[in-house]
């Protein structure tokens, strides 16, 4: 029983290391941030065919350039990111979530989340710590065979995208995320 707590107590404690690294100690300044959010951007309107015509209907998207999961039998993830509304920088936020299961290792993913009604946009920015599933929830899209989608279908009222290094990522969730807004 003791070893197995001590083993508990080692692998909280390299998460935390891992996650420490990527955390708001060693943030990125407003600048790095918009930059980011910038390429992020960039690089889902030439590799998802409908996400800009998306963006443009959006009352505001979300972008998280890089959230850095990590894990050994119990993980998390960080990233922080910006809000643009009508174009501009509107807001910094932070994502944060805890998992527990069979992990081991690290990735880096790129999160899109489009609000695209003005209630949905207006509900996101009244909480403070906005809960994926318990505050709302996120409709993720998955592209067709083509590589892309019908922008004009998408009918949620929040959707997201979620990119690894090689772009879209399939069957990932991000139920459990808490967004919270940060000052740069």
């Amino acid at each position: 029983m003791k070893s197995g707590r001590s083993a508990i107590y080692i692998a909280l404690t390299a998460v935390l290391l891992l996650l420490a690294a990527s955390a708001p100690g060693d943030a990125g300044s407003a600048g790095e941030i918009n930059a980011g959010v910038s390429a992020t951007l960039d690089r889902i309107y030439r590799q998802i065919p409908g996400t800009h015509a998306l963006a443009n209907r959006a009352s505001g998207v979300l972008v998280f350039p890089t959230v850095i999961k990590a894990g050994i039998g119990v993980g998390g993830e960080y990233g922080e990111g910006a809000m643009r509304v009508g174009g501009k920088t509107a807001g910094y936020y932070n994502t944060i979530s805890a998992s527990v299961g069979f992990q081991l290792g690290a990735q880096a993913k790129s999160v899109i989340i489009m609000f695209m009604t003005p209630d949905a946009l207006a509900s996101f920015q009244r909480i403070d710590g906005w809960k994926v599933g318990v505050d709302g929830s996120i409709a993720l899209i998955t592209v067709g065979a083509g590589g892309s989608f019908d922008s004009e279908k998408v009918t949620s009222p929040v959707v997201g995208f979620i990119l690894d290094n090689k772009g879209l990522m399939y069957n990932l969730t991000l139920e459990g995320s808490k967004i919270s807004r940060i000052s740069r």
